[in-house]
């Protein structure tokens, strides 16, 4: 097949004077050519397409592909992630991971947690705050937990997020809101063990890859895997292997992460995270349908290589369940 690959380049946006948080989920170009190497090495032909405009250029120019492998996630608005798709669509050039549907809705954390909770699967109670006085109308139980509703890679997640009185609540809503442009969400904190569980497949295919816990580490920002906590993963974090046949709270957290990326209905591969509460029992927290796939620092590929898949074979596992859609198109155009 020959395969487009759409992606934003943190350099680029850096350049233009975009900050490193603001660019903090963009991607390296040691990612994209790893990608790259290993579609060549799975037969394929390659194109690097670029970000979204650079994808409009490139569609105007008559450009089209067999297939696109879609890591771009965009840079405006709460349905960026699922402006690379929803072009696409408009084209009818299958690729891969979920549709815009699913990107724009998993990366509203309040409304993904209204449809995981309609599916049965447990998640902290929320509340969204949309002004500072919002804040005061929050009627949660302490500890609570508050970020961004719209962020990812730990964005805007502090030591400050965890609220134990209070009063503290409204300032801090305030500088989310002031620095984020966009809601709070507000939830019950739960202090029990984290999880990340990964997920390949699509629908009835879907299956766990593997999970891990994230343990942190002395020095580390306590109780939160927050952006400082992941930017500086290697000395202030450490992810163990989950083993489902020995824990049952890891077998729990598994089977709940494969029920949700089923009810949301994502597609080819994804990360889900939980946490436990005081019981033990593992609560839905978000779902990333666009997983980072740096080789070696991105937590889908470090869960694949602690079950022995390679990062090709990772690879080739996404674009064999893209490539589904691939031949479904082609069978329904005769």
């Amino acid at each position: 097949m020959l395969v487009g690959l759409t992606y934003d380049l943190r350099a680029d946006y850096l350049a233009a004077g975009y900050g490193e948080e603001q660019t903090a989920e963009f991607d390296r170009p040691d990612t994209i050519q790893a990608i790259d190497a290993a579609l060549r090495q799975l037969g394929h032909e390659t194109e690097q397409i670029g970000n979204a405009r650079q994808l409009v250029g490139r569609l105007a120019a008559g450009g089209c592909w067999d297939l696109v492998f879609n890591i771009a996630e965009g840079l405006h608005g709460i349905g960026r992630e699922a402006q690379v798709p929803a072009i696409l669509d408009v084209y009818q050039i299958p690729y891969t991971f979920s549709d815009p549907l699913v990107l724009a809705l998993a990366l509203h954390k309040g409304l993904t947690k209204v449809v995981v909770r309609s599916a049965g699967i447990p998640t902290p109670d929320f509340a969204l705050v949309e002004r500072p006085e919002d804040a005061d109308r929050v009627d949660l139980p302490l500890p609570l937990f508050a970020k961004p509703l719209a962020e990812g890679t730990g964005k805007g997640i502090t030591a400050a997020s965890k609220i134990r009185q209070r009063a503290a609540l409204r300032p801090i809503c305030g500088e989310l809101l002031a620095r984020y442009s966009q809601p709070v969400l507000v939830e019950t904190f739960l202090p029990g063990r984290e999880f990340t569980v990964g997920v390949l497949g699509t629908g009835a295919d879907a299956r766990v890859l593997a999970s891990m816990e994230v343990l942190l580490l002395p020095g580390a920002e306590a109780d939160v895997y927050s952006y400082a906590n992941k930017e500086q993963s290697e000395e202030h974090c450490q992810y163990r292997l989950g083993r489902a046949d020995e824990d049952a709270e890891v077998r729990r957290a598994e089977q709940l992460a494969l029920a949700a990326y089923r009810a949301l209905g994502c597609r080819d591969a994804g990360r889900v995270d939980l946490r436990s509460d005081a019981q033990g029992q593992p609560n839905f927290l978000e779902i990333n349908p666009l997983a980072g796939l740096h080789p070696q620092h991105s937590d889908l590929p470090i869960l694949a290589g602690m079950v022995g898949v390679s990062y090709r074979e990772l690879i080739e596992r996404i674009v064999r369940s893209a490539a589904q859609r691939v031949q479904q198109r082609q069978a329904a155009a005769g």
